[in-house]
C-alpha cells in the first residue's frame, strides 16, 4: 500500500524548507518535494547578490539554530549589516539548511497535484506517485512571470524573462535590451555589461531610482521605537506591514493588492548604483519610455519605443516582475485548480484563510503567491518564518 503522508510540501526553495522544518518538529510525517534552492541557483543571473540585509534572510527552523549567520560562521563566510550576500552563497546556505532539516526530501518535480478522494495524489518527474492528507504549495516566483504585451508575441530565445537567465557569459558580443527598473533590470543589465554584452536598459520610470546607504542598526531602545528596523526596511510603516501579516488580511482584497503593488517599489541597490552609472550614458539608458511594439527582424528583435525611435536587440530581457494568478498554478490538475479560489473570483492572487488554506480543504499556499493576503513581507526570505510557524501549527500530524 502506497504511504501516505501529513504534508506533502511542493517545492524547495526557502519557504518551503522553512514549512517542513517547522512541520516535522511538530511531529507530522511532512516531505519536501523538489530541487533545494534552484531558483535561486539556476533562475538568477550568475553574480548577483541579494538585497535584503543578511539578517532578514534567515530561513526559519523551530529553534532558530540553522540561520544565515550560522552557515556563515560555520564557513568562514563574512556576514555584516550593510554587506550585500552573493546569490551563490545564499543558495548554498539554503541546501545546508535542508541537509539539517528536511534531509528526507525527494530531490524529483512534482508534475501535477489531484484529489483523490480523501487525499490528494501527487505525480512525481521520476515515474513514482505519493499521497497525502494535505499539500502545502511552495513554488515561489517562477510560475507568474510578467511579460510586458508587446513582447508577449515573440519566444525564447529572443525574448527572455530575467527569471531564465542564468548563465550571462553566453550574451558576450551580443546586443541586449533589458526592460525595468527594479533591482532585478538594473543587476541584470550590469553583469550582462560586465559580460562583454551591448547593453541598453529601457524603463518607463522618468528616473532610476536608488534605495539609500543602510544606516546603523538601532542600538538604544529610544532609537529602537523612534526608528524601528524591520526586515522591509525601517519605519513604522514597514514595521507595522512586517509584524502585522494577521492585521493585514483583514483589509479589502483590492486595498490589500494596492498597498504590494505600492510598497518598496522599483529600486536599485546603494552598492550597485555608482557601478551601473560608470557604465551606462544616456545611449545606453532609455528611461521615461516604453516598448510599443516589437517584431522579428531575423534573428533579432526589432523594438520600436515609445519616444519614436527604433531599437535592434539579439535578446530582449524582460525585468519586469511577477503577476501572481490561480490560473497559472498548473501544477494542480484542471478541476483542482478551478476550484481555487482568487481574490477576483476564478482568477487573481489566490484567497487565503487565516492559515494560508486556500478554498480546497487541505490545500495550502506560501511564498509570493500569499503576498495579497499578508502583505509585502510575503514577497520576501524574511516572510518564512511567519508563513512556516502559522502553516505548521495547522497541518495534520
Amino acid at each position: 500500500m502506497t504511504e501516505i503522508l501529513d504534508t506533502a510540501v511542493v517545492g524547495a526553495g526557502p519557504y518551503g524548507l522553512s514549512v517542513a522544518a517547522h512541520a516535522k518538529a511538530r511531529g507530522s510525517r511532512t516531505r519536501v518535494f523538489g530541487t533545494p534552492m534552484r531558483a535561486w541557483a539556476e533562475h538568477m543571473p550568475v553574480g548577483m547578490k541579494l538585497k535584503s540585509e543578511p539578517w532578514a534572510s534567515h530561513l526559519s527552523d523551530p529553534r532558530g539554530r540553522y540561520t544565515l549567520k550560522a552557515y556563515c560562521q560555520v564557513n568562514g563566510l563574512p556576514y555584516a549589516h550593510g554587506l550585500p550576500t552573493p546569490i551563490q552563497t545564499f543558495a548554498d546556505y539554503g541546501r545546508w539548511f535542508r541537509q539539517q532539516t528536511a534531509p528526507d526530501l525527494h530531490e524529483t518535480d512534482v508534475l501535477r497535484v489531484d484529489r483523490e478522494g480523501p487525499v490528494f495524489g501527487l505525480e512525481l518527474a521520476d515515474g513514482s506517485s505519493v499521497r497525502a492528507r494535505s499539500v502545502v504549495l511552495a513554488v515561489g516566483f517562477l510560475p507568474f512571470p510578467r511579460i510586458p504585451e508587446a513582447l508577449a508575441g515573440l519566444e525564447a530565445p529572443q525574448v527572455l524573462h530575467s527569471s531564465a537567465v542564468n548563465e550571462v557569459s553566453g550574451f558576450g558580443g551580443k546586443r541586449v535590451a533589458v526592460v525595468g527598473a527594479g533591482q532585478s533590470a538594473v543587476e541584470t543589465a550590469a553583469l550582462l555589461d560586465q559580460a562583454g554584452a551591448e547593453v541598453t536598459l529601457v524603463a518607463r520610470a522618468g528616473t532610476l531610482k536608488w534605495n539609500d546607504l543602510p544606516g546603523d542598526l538601532a542600538a538604544g531602545w529610544w532609537q529602537r521605537l523612534r526608528y524601528p528596523d524591520t526586515g522591509l526596511g525601517p519605519g513604522w510603516y514597514n514595521k507595522v506591514l512586517a509584524d502585522m501579516p494577521i492585521l493585514f488580511r483583514r483589509l479589502s482584497g483590492e486595498r490589500r493588492v494596492k498597498i504590494v503593488a505600492n510598497t518598496l517599489g522599483p529600486a536599485g541597490s546603494w552598492w550597485l548604483r555608482e557601478r551601473f552609472e560608470k557604465s551606462f550614458d544616456a545611449e545606453h539608458l532609455r528611461t521615461g519610455t516604453r516598448i510599443a511594439s516589437a517584431r522579428p527582424e531575423g534573428d533579432r528583435v526589432l523594438l520600436e519605443l515609445s519616444d519614436g525611435r527604433e531599437l535592434e536587440a539579439d535578446h530582449v530581457v524582460a525585468a519586469t516582475g511577477y503577476e501572481v494568478d490561480v490560473r497559472k498554478l498548473t501544477v494542480l490538475g484542471d478541476g483542482l485548480r478551478g476550484r481555487v479560489r482568487g481574490l477576483r473570483g476564478s482568477y487573481g492572487p489566490p484567497d487565503l484563510g487565516a492559515g494560508f488554506d486556500t478554498s480546497v480543504p487541505g490545500l495550502s499556499i506560501v511564498g509570493l503567491a500569499a503576498a495579497a493576503t499578508f502583505g509585502p513581507s510575503m514577497r520576501f526570505v524574511f516572510g518564512s518564518a511567519f508563513a512556516s510557524r502559522t502553516v505548521a501549527a495547522r497541518l495534520p500530524h
